[in-house]
């Protein structure tokens, strides 16, 4: 933790410290496979291996022209954590202030969210491999209390703490899981070039037709995007490279590379290697079944590296939530209360109340998939503001310093990813049937955190007034 002083007189504020380089970026990242492993089934269950991979490599492309776009934004704005919410905020204050708000509590919740995703994803992947005959629950009213959740409440809380000391440290156990994880990916992302049974025989492509077949890609794609256009998690640790502008180059876009090959392999790998049918039928087992399959064993050793590669990523979203809260309440977004850090440079009190809400998301959904639609309404917006608004900051701003400048014909490609953005949001949100992955309620919790966004706006925009209204009294005679 640094301390500065922003006006004289006043008292010295907590800073985030530049501790990390453009690997511990890369690193942050390396887990996001096992994002793309929990969809990973379902999607060629619904739609045939066929359409699943075309649509997997399709939205990872998009997230590597996203990337391209924030390293620009973020070399901008390299003081601001939080992410690319805060690149939205710069870019639409002034035109229409309620939007700074309406993103940051976007990304917020998507991210947020990831503790109650992952440890009913680490549930389900736990009970199918260790305990499939573990069925007791307790009824407690609306609430059912199992294995599930008791195993999703101790993840939430692992990440609570992970996430409270400095990111040097957390740094560390990120990178280690992160790189474990990587294991099983090359090994079945190169299947179809080292394994005799590895076949395309069992693919299918199921979307429909015409009208009826968009709507269904769409709809997958909107799906899909959680989990791929994750991979900027390392533009809300810019402030803390200590190298801003390199660090951020090359930690947004190798991040991104990654991520483009393992989508587009990996899913190709384990379909031609275990069938169609196999993934479908076990969407939290099918890593385990091509151990079996390549390596004549080592399932449970697989179940283990992928429960660390989980427990990463929400450790990594209980972090990077906590600094989008923290930078929009320094960026006067919200509630002053948000604003501060703990003795380790921490947003302690953001990251406790993430804590919380991800109980209570336990306990009262219970679904992992239904609660990534919840999150995934405001990602897709925070997402669709961030890039229009790179548009908007080309135009307003055409002389600002831009320490990574893209051609202007990026202004073209962020246009289009505006427009896809928009598309799929829209398609997802009216489509929750075609996937199964949530419904109107789903819907109807993201709705509501963004209108408890523009509340807490102005009871800042409040708190700011009393402030001055009292030192306008202490200074009169």
């Amino acid at each position: 933790m640094q301390m500065h002083q922003a006006n004289p007189g006043t008292e010295p504020t907590a800073v985030l410290a530049k501790t990390i380089r453009w690997w511990d970026g890369v690193a942050i990242t390396l887990s996001l496979p096992a994002a793309l492993f929990v969809g990973l089934g379902y999607s060629i269950g619904a739609i045939g291996a066929w359409a699943a991979i075309a649509l997997w490599a399709v939205i990872a492309g998009v997230a590597v022209l996203h990337n391209w776009l924030y390293s620009e934004m973020g070399a901008m704005f390299g003081e601001k954590s939080g992410g690319i919410a805060l690149y939205a905020n710069e870019a639409w204050s002034k035109r229409f202030p309620s939007l700074g708000p309406l993103a940051t509590y976007a990304y917020w919740f998507a991210w947020a969210t990831a503790p109650a995703i992952w440890g009913l994803a680490v549930a389900q992947i736990l009970s199918e491999q260790f305990w499939p005959h573990v069925t007791f629950s307790y009824n407690l009213g609306p609430i059912q209390l199992g294995l599930p959740q008791f195993i999703a409440l101790g993840v939430a809380l692992i990440s609570w703490a992970l996430s409270m000391i400095q990111l040097r440290f957390t740094m560390v156990i990120l990178t280690v899981a992160g790189v474990l994880l990587m294991i099983p990916v090359l090994i079945f992302g190169t299947s179809f070039l080292t394994a005799d049974a590895w076949s395309t025989g069992s693919f299918t492509w199921r979307t429909g037709e015409g009208v009826v077949g968009l709507r269904t890609v769409l709809a997958w794609l909107f799906i899909m995007a959680w989990s791929a256009y994750a991979v900027e998690a390392a533009a809300s640790f810019i402030p803390e490279f200590r190298d801003t502008v390199a660090d951020t180059r090359k930690a947004l876009r190798i991040s991104a590379l990654i991520l483009l090959l393992v989508f587009t392999l990996t899913p190709l790998g384990l379909a031609g290697l275990l069938g169609e049918q196999v993934l479908a039928d076990k969407p939290y087992g099918f890593l385990q079944a091509g151990a079996e399959v390549l390596l004549g064993g080592g399932a449970a050793l697989i179940t283990l590296v992928l429960i660390a590669g989980i427990l990463v990523l929400s450790v990594m979203g209980t972090a990077d939530a906590g600094r989008a809260l923290y930078q929009s309440s320094r960026d006067g977004l919200t509630v002053r209360q948000f604003g501060t850090l703990n003795r380790a440079g921490v947003p302690a009190r953001a990251v406790t109340v993430q804590l919380l809400i991800n109980i209570l998301l336990v306990l009262l959904v219970g679904n992992p998939l239904a609660v990534i639609v919840a999150g995934n309404v405001g990602y897709i917006l925070a997402h669709l503001l961030a890039v229009s608004g790179y548009v908007v900051l080309r135009w307003d701003r055409p002389d600002a310093p831009r320490p990574i400048r893209l051609s202007r014909n990026w202004v073209g490609i962020a246009i289009a990813l505006a427009l896809f953005d928009a598309l799929i949001l829209v398609v997802g949100m009216t489509s929750a049937a075609i996937t199964g992955y949530g419904g109107l309620k789903e819907v109807l919790i993201a709705v509501a955190v963004l209108t408890i966004s523009q509340a807490l706006y102005w009871l800042r925009r409040l708190q700011d007034r009393e402030d001055a209204e009292s030192r306008v009294v202490h200074k009169a005679p």
